[in-house]
């Protein structure tokens, strides 16, 4: 997968944080406070510690995940750190494309890791 966030399809089974996305896959971006590096190194921890989850790509700026739905479906987390306007884009899309909707999976797997950050 490229180090770069690939865009949404239609269907909403998607979310990004890129400006380009559509209105129903839109969510924001997460935060960094102080050390880019740092914050990037604790979600690149809470990522590894979710249940389901493994990495499949990282490095300094850049996460691919694969997380697996409790109905055994895969979906596809990546992350990409942009210091300069000091936050982590994120996405995370359902692998099944075929599907109409993923229920909401994706959005609450974001929201999830962003409230573990705030915790961390």
């Amino acid at each position: 997968m490229s180090e770069e966030l690939a865009p949404c399809p239609l269907r909403p089974i998607c979310v990004c944080s890129r400006a380009e996305a559509l209105p129903w896959h839109r969510v924001e971006p997460f935060a960094v406070s102080g050390d880019p590096a740092a914050a990037f190194a604790r979600l690149k921890d809470v990522v590894e510690g979710m249940e389901r989850t493994e990495i499949v790509a990282a490095t300094d700026d850049y996460l691919h995940a694969a997380c697996r739905t409790r109905l055994g479906f895969v979906d596809d987390l990546e992350c990409r750190l942009s210091p300069a306007e000091g936050v982590i884009h994120v996405r995370s899309a359902s692998r099944a494309f075929y599907a109409a909707y993923d229920s909401g999976v994706n959005r609450k797997r974001v929201e999830r890791i962003r409230r573990a950050l705030r915790e961390a």
